[in-house]
């Protein structure tokens, strides 16, 4: 799909969408648990539909409603299963140790980049716990079980990893520990994991500051409601920074979601060469980078940017390069100079990636341009460009070949 933006400043009300983070652990969770629960508050992007489908090739019974779901059934054991986790890491990283546990044998694939992500965190549990796998990078084999006990995890991979063994070891025999190297990044999502875990009756907690105590237990039903999504309300907040005036409700302040912290940024970005440290906040990046224009920025601890749906460090020098935006890259700082922005030379590259679509997005409604590939909004915000639209931006959406 292609995005024609016509210059225009947005205004008016808009309600965030669902948190995507918060409905990944909910649906999870309630499809470990016996009895009925409810989900309420749903969007159902691509990513939250891949872990829908995978729980149901593990046995779940899910009743999707408008913007909710019902889980009837939980998830059981069986001899193998086949996953396609579509583009989601999170699907991919969170279920994993939960199949690997109930399957005698388990598949996982997925397209775009996801398949290539870094999957070493758990390879590693694999070699020392005697579990057959292979990866030839399209598809993941894996046949045997994690077992309860004490396992160690570099806190600088991806906090993903230590949400999935979260899920899955409190249905093995025995209590388990996570000791987490430092430095932990993305701490923020492990909180969200664990609030989630004790919301259906699971005892998993911080007993040291890297330490995370896991008690065996039973996974109880319960209704509950996702808040507002954080990550993505600061790609409509975001317009507020370059001319419009936009209030976006629905988030709450006392959220666990870690890029909460995007309005802190947003404040720094209006000082001159602003230095931001991304460690804990990858999903931020595009959007921040887009808004540094105006007075520069130095971001720090981009590293792990480069190994999402896309090198968002890279793709985003390439595209903003075509607004006169001058950057500078390292492998792990990105700089951005003060830079005067014109209309983009050429077509924007979405580079299948989300939220490189929508920064770019808040950039185009000033200059106008052309997004090419802008269905990867679909990934996790499929009403981003009906919900721009409602605040005044011009912009036509055409299907393409």
């Amino acid at each position: 799909m292609k995005a024609e933006f016509i210059p225009s400043t947005l205004c008016g009300r808009v309600t965030a969408p669902p948190s995507k983070s918060e409905a990944h652990r909910a649906i999870i969770c309630a499809c470990l648990a016996n009895g009925v629960s409810r989900i309420d508050n749903i969007e159902f992007s691509n990513d939250i539909l891949a872990t829908i489908n995978c729980l149901r090739s593990l046995g779940a019974e899910i009743e999707a409603g408008e913007s909710s779901l019902t889980v009837t059934k939980p998830v059981s054991e069986r001899e193998s299963a086949f996953l396609d986790c579509g583009e989601s890491g999170s699907t991919l990283r969170f279920l994993i140790p939960l199949a690997v546990n109930l399957c005698e044998r388990c598949e996982f694939t997925g397209s775009g980049r996801l398949m290539s992500r870094p999957l070493s965190v758990y390879e590693e549990i694999f070699d020392k716990n005697g579990i057959e796998y292979s990866n030839d990078g399209n598809l993941l084999k894996v046949s045997g079980k994690i077992p309860s006990g004490r396992y160690t995890l570099s806190g600088n991979i991806s906090s993903q990893f230590i949400s999935g063994l979260l899920f899955a070891l409190p249905l093995a025999e025995g209590d388990s520990e996570l000791i987490i190297t430092p430095p932990f990044e993305s701490k923020p999502y492990v909180d969200m994991t664990l609030g989630t875990l004790a919301d259906f009756g699971i005892n998993a907690e911080f007993k040291e500051e890297n330490k995370i105590f896991i008690k065996q237990g039973e996974y109880k039903s319960k209704d509950i409601k996702v808040g507002g999504d954080w990550s993505n309300a600061a790609f409509l907040d975001a317009f507020n920074l370059i001319g419009g005036s936009i209030n976006v409700d629905g988030l709450d302040p006392e959220s666990v979601q870690g890029d909460k912290v995007y309005k802190d940024i947003f404040e720094k970005l209006q000082n001159e060469k602003a230095k931001i440290d991304l460690s804990d906040y990858p999903d931020l990046g595009p959007v921040c980078m887009a808004l540094a224009y105006k007075n520069g920025a130095v971001f720090t601890g981009t590293k792990r940017l480069r190994i999402k749906e896309s090198d968002r460090a890279a793709a985003m020098a390439q595209e903003l390069a075509k607004f006169g935006i001058k950057t500078d890259e390292s492998e792990d700082t990105f700089t951005v100079c003060p830079s005067e922005i014109h209309a983009p030379s050429s077509p924007l590259d979405s580079h299948n990636d989300h939220r490189i679509v929508m920064a770019l997005s808040v950039l185009c409604t000033l200059t106008g341009g052309v997004i090419d590939g802008a269905d990867a909004v679909s990934k996790s915000f499929p009403s981003f460009f009906e919900n721009i639209k409602s605040l005044g931006a011009q912009v036509k959406l055409y299907e393409t070949a």
